[in-house]
């Protein structure tokens, strides 16, 4: 944009994007806070969520904790267990 273009309505466009998304961050912030005031006054809904969010992080734990019990039937124990060199693919 340069000077000539300010005032001739060539930022317009850009400008009315950014705006309107602009407005839809606003938009999503208050329905996050809203959210969070309703789970905030329902001290059963906060028990609910902390339980959720903790079964959560100890099935990750678990998982991070025993890497080949994915199930998945790969033959290498190490999927980083490589020479040290690139592989060329070739794509045809």
């Amino acid at each position: 944009m340069t000077d000539d273009d300010i005032g001739n309505g060539a930022g317009d466009e850009p400008m009315a994007h950014l705006q309107s998304a602009a407005r839809e961050v606003i938009g999503a912030a208050r329905a996050l806070l809203d959210a969070a005031e309703k789970l905030v006054e329902d001290p059963a809904t906060v028990g609910r969520v902390v339980s959720m969010v903790s079964s959560f992080a100890q099935a990750a734990s678990s998982t991070v904790a025993q890497p080949g019990s994915s199930g998945s039937d790969e033959s290498s124990s190490d999927p980083d267990d490589d020479d040290g060199h690139v592989e060329r693919i070739v794509v045809s």
